[in-house]
């Protein structure tokens, strides 16, 4: 085997030097093929009318050939409306804002003792029962508010339900008295009108006040969200004793409606 490495070894070796210019091989490739093929894909060539479009056109020397904007056209008002409806507010994005209004102010006025937490279950018991009680029934001697949907479309939304059946029996009015309105330290009567948190706020108290003369129909901590729950549906199908009380709030706000000219005198 030694023979035959040293028989082996009589090549010479290389001097790292070549036969030939590696640059005139590619020059010469680089002609032979521009010549031959153009260097970019057919498919990424535009067209003309393609370099028409995207091409920069002066203002100053010709018009754009992009078409005018046209002004948005107006929608056709719904039937029954002589002017449009108001844009829709925003959606805030605020932490504070993650709740619906109704249901944010009815958390805060069943809380006690500043236990939000403990209002928050209670809230959504009341809507869990709202959600799972069957359709209710209308009473045709309890108006609804106007666009109220049909029944057994309530409880499908919570919320919907609960706004029905607090601003059904929310008053229009309250009764702030006056003294000496009519002269001699006399007290009148005067109808003030109420903003919508105002009424939904004397709504609510009413159904809470009705709520707690409930007898419970079991056991646990969760009685009084059942109950509460259950006097708004009794609210919806007009069997609750709050619409009474609404009632007699608008007839003597009807009846001192002659007080108003007095206390505006007397001012």
């Amino acid at each position: 085997m030694k023979e035959q490495a040293k028989e082996g070894a009589t090549t010479k070796p290389s001097t790292g030097t070549r036969s030939f210019s590696t640059s005139t091989r590619r020059r010469a490739d680089m002609q032979t093929h521009s010549s031959s093929e153009p260097l970019l894909d057919p498919a990424m060539i535009p067209s003309a009318a393609a370099g028409h479009t995207f091409s920069v056109v002066n203002p100053s020397t010709q018009q754009s050939a992009q078409p005018p904007i046209q002004p948005p056209t107006e929608e056709p008002l719904p039937p029954g409306l002589r002017f449009p409806l108001p844009d829709r507010k925003k959606e805030s994005i605020h932490r504070k804002d993650r709740y619906h209004t109704l249901v944010d102010q009815i958390t805060n006025l069943i809380m006690k003792d500043g236990k939000k937490s403990v209002a928050q279950h209670n809230m959504s018991v009341i809507l869990s029962t709202l959600r799972t009680s069957p359709a209710p029934t209308y009473s045709p001697t309890r108006a609804l508010l106007p666009g109220t949907p049909p029944a057994e479309h309530l409880p499908l939304n919570p919320i919907a339900y609960l706004e029905v059946a607090i601003d059904s029996v929310a008053p229009l009015l309250r009764l702030r008295s006056q003294r000496g309105a009519a002269g001699g330290g006399v007290a009148l009567q005067i109808p003030v009108p109420l903003g919508k948190r105002q009424r939904r706020r004397q709504a609510f108290e009413w159904i809470l006040d009705a709520a707690s003369k409930k007898q419970n129909r079991g056991s646990g901590r969760d009685t009084f969200p059942h109950r509460v729950a259950a006097e708004l549906i009794a609210v919806v199908e007009g069997k609750s004793g709050v619409w009474e009380r609404r009632g007699a709030v608008h007839k003597l706000a009807t009846t001192a409606r002659s007080n108003l000219k007095i206390g505006q005198r007397r001012r």
